[in-house]
């Protein structure tokens, strides 16, 4: 627990929720603290979850460089995370790394059944698709 009395649970809700609303800036600010924080106790269920929901909402908020150093942490600790994948690769293409995107997207596809998420159209590389 915190030096507020809040609980972890508490305030992942309260950071879920900013993200739900949109708030992704105060979304990213306080996960970011989570998981910092996860780092130092034992987590009741693993930091996979609260580590995507931070890069999505570093995704969203135009922090792609935080967003892609996140997720591939997570990717070290579970390679076969099919949404992590699938974040890296929208990621990516966001940053105008088509190349790199390719494996991530295609990978997000078989593992995780992301069908029209996974693979880049030909015409156009850059779709403007974003993790949900």
């Amino acid at each position: 627990m915190n030096t507020t009395g809040t609980s972890m649970a508490e305030r992942y809700e309260r950071a879920r929720g900013l993200f739900e609303h949109g708030e992704y800036q105060a979304a990213a600010e306080e996960l970011s603290v989570l998981v910092d924080e996860s780092a130092l106790e034992p987590p009741l269920h693993g930091t996979t979850e609260l580590r995507l929901l931070l890069a999505r909402a570093y995704y969203h908020s135009a922090q792609l460089g935080r967003a892609e150093a996140v997720v591939r942490a997570v990717l070290v600790d579970d390679p076969d995370e099919a949404y992590a994948n699938l974040v890296l690769g929208r990621t990516l293409q966001r940053l105008g790394r088509h190349g790199e995107a390719r494996p991530h997207l295609a990978m997000a596809e078989l593992l995780g059944g992301y069908a029209g998420s996974g693979r880049l159209p030909r015409e156009d590389p850059d779709d403007g698709g974003a993790p949900g």
